[in-house]
């Protein structure tokens, strides 16, 4: 009965309830050419068994990323979950609790948003994280808002070797609050000149490690420029299993940095969700965005945890709200946070290590497939090719033969053609010894 609609009738007396005369008086106040005139070029209604043979067609003509060779990544990682992961997080407690607003009924919730922020702040090499925001290209837009509020500053620098859908979002902040962006062109090769560009009106740069291109960076030079000038750090993680190989960004005098974390715990299920990660210095804990839990003991002495800071809207003071990231991600928080307490710190380093083995071997194997050039000489799991022509329809080629070969970065970057013989690919724990030679094989084929 839940599938059915409402009757003639139905309607009819919900409208007489609330006193208008039908559907369209709803949408009075919407402006004509804003309305759709007639029905949706979509199919008229059909049983049950009928929509799901339906969809069931329309799916199989995805391509997905597990049933064929993927060395896909540009901000989006295929990695193995265990299946205890997904089995625990189906239990009922979880899939249907609530914002933890009451610890005396939320203390499993609190619990693991704590043990999460435990574990970003570590991997980060942070003092302090938060309970999670909706994914990394939120985290970044916020932080940069952050920045601002720290330093009473407006203008932002933004590395161009930042994931353009990161720059979006927060050129999209920077739109309706008002801050100013200074965005550098994106350079699949050499280093940036950022510095020159951190002047006393600078509230941060932001930077990404491993970059858009792949490219391993050491910001601490960078780090104490922005300092000497009064600036932050905002370093920008979209691979967050990097952060089993390499520095971490605290490390390198980071004071803000925003990440993704889909890579620990959550699949890619064609786009999402995904879960932000954040996390800063302790002294800068009162303008971070999101929610904090801590640690506290009861009346009696016992162990126990608290929302303890939540910054969202200030509940009622929302004119001094720090963010408007309404809610976190509650669910794929604990997917991160249980798959990562079964890697434990070993299992972390490994699982690193092994990607970045099997990029080495497959950068190997592509430099060796005439019209392929392997640009960089510093990446962990992922890196730049040069075709000898566009890239995008060697991947639609490559397709059509049963690989994913890749990103085009002509993609990512539509509106510089000079990137267009680019292609961004990645390898994981998930890509064997046959894939590549797949791979190499058929890329091969499509270029002779």
């Amino acid at each position: 009965m839940r599938y059915l609609p409402l009757t003639d009738a139905d309607r009819g007396a919900m409208l007489a309830s609330i006193g208008v005369p039908s559907i369209d008086a709803l949408f009075r106040d919407v402006p004509a050419p804003a309305r759709r005139d007639g029905l949706v070029d979509l199919p008229r209604a059909m049983g049950e068994l009928e929509v799901e043979r339906a969809l069931g067609r329309l799916a199989a003509r995805n391509l997905g990323a597990g049933s064929v060779p993927s060395f896909l990544g540009a901000g989006a990682y295929r990695h193995h979950v265990p299946a205890s992961v997904d089995h625990l997080i189906q239990r009922g407690e979880f899939m249907t609790s609530y914002t933890p607003y009451q610890p005396e009924v939320t203390q499993g919730t609190l619990q693991y948003l704590f043990e999460f922020q435990t574990q970003v702040a570590l991997i980060t090499g942070m003092e302090v994280a938060n309970a999670s925001l909706y994914d990394g290209a939120s985290a970044c837009a916020e932080a940069v808002m952050m920045a601002n509020r720290l330093t009473r500053r407006r203008k932002a620098v933004l590395s161009g070797a930042l994931h353009p859908h990161y720059r979006a979002t927060t050129a999209t902040h920077a739109r309706f609050t008002g801050f100013e962006l200074v965005e550098t062109p994106a350079q699949p090769m050499g280093d940036e000149a950022l510095v020159p560009l951190i002047d006393d009106k600078t509230a941060c740069v932001v930077v990404q490690n491993p970059d858009c291109f792949g490219r391993v960076h050491d910001f601490t030079a960078l780090a104490e420029a922005c300092h000497a000038k009064g600036a932050l750090l905002v370093v920008v993680v979209t691979e967050i299993v990097s952060l089993g190989a390499i520095v971490p960004p605290g490390q390198m005098g980071a004071d803000i940095v925003a990440a993704e974390g889909q890579s620990i715990g959550n699949a890619l299920n064609f786009g999402g969700p995904h879960v932000g990660l954040f996390a800063t210095r302790e002294r800068f804990v009162r303008q971070m965005p999101g929610r904090l839990v801590g640690q506290t003991v009861d009346a009696e002495g016992r162990r126990g945890w608290v929302l303890t800071l939540s910054t969202r809207e200030q509940h009622i003071r929302r004119e001094k709200a720090t963010s408007n990231i309404c809610t976190n991600a509650g669910l794929c928080a604990l997917a991160f946070t249980i798959h990562l307490a079964l890697l434990g710190e070993a299992g972390f380093v490994r699982l690193a290590r092994l990607n970045h083995a099997r990029a080495c071997a497959l950068a190997d194997r592509l430099a060796l497939v005439p019209g392929v050039a392997v640009l960089n000489d510093r990446f962990f799991n992922e890196f730049t090719l040069r075709l000898d022509r566009p890239a995008a329809p060697v991947v639609e080629a490559l397709a059509e033969r049963g690989v994913l070969g890749g990103v085009p970065l002509a993609r990512l970057f539509p509106d510089r053609p000079d990137l267009a013989p680019l292609l961004l690919v990645a390898a994981t724990e998930m890509n064997t010894d046959e894939d590549i030679e797949s791979f190499a094989a058929t890329l091969t084929e499509v270029l002779s």
